[in-house]
């Protein structure tokens, strides 16, 4: 199965940058993991049709057998050992791609999560988009970690 995360808007941080590109070398022993950077859109209106325009060009690319999860502070919160046990059970799934979507700054429209199989949430605290990138990689190669019993996470 291919992992990929998609987001809006480029990472203009140096650091951060480092530290995805850290990551994405790490995940690459334990599956094929791509990024997916989405142009921003540009604001037309009330953020509903922001968050709107933003589900279009992801829907679009979405394949009849991938498995879509929305990262919102909103969703169902997972500890760290949850997030593993999730990843556990997604990579013994039928699915060809598992999706990871990353908002905009006005979180997701009704229209993505009509087709999302999971919402899922790292912590009730907003951290900027960016920063949550290499957050999110951080925690999915943690999961695999212990998923795979390599030493790393200690609880």
């Amino acid at each position: 199965m291919e992992i990929q995360l998609w987001w809006v808007g480029k990472t203009s941080f140096g650091f951060l940058r480092d530290g995805v590109s850290e990551y994405q070398k790490r995940l690459s022993h334990f599956c094929r993991f791509t990024i997916r950077e989405y142009p921003d859109v540009k604001p037309v209106g009330d953020s509903s049709v922001l968050s709107k325009l933003e589900a279009d060009q992801w829907i679009k690319q979405l394949k009849s057998d991938d498995l879509l999860i929305l990262c919102d502070e909103n969703g169902q919160e997972l500890n760290t050992r949850m997030f593993a046990g999730f990843i556990e059970t997604q990579l013994q799934s039928r699915a060809k791609r598992l999706i990871f979507v990353i908002g905009g700054a006005y979180g997701f429209s009704k229209e993505i999560k009509s087709v999302s199989h999971s919402i899922i949430s790292f912590s009730k605290m907003t951290f900027s988009h960016q920063m949550f990138r290499l957050i999110f990689m951080e925690q999915l190669y943690r999961a695999f970690t212990i998923v795979k019993s390599i030493p790393y996470h200690h609880d």
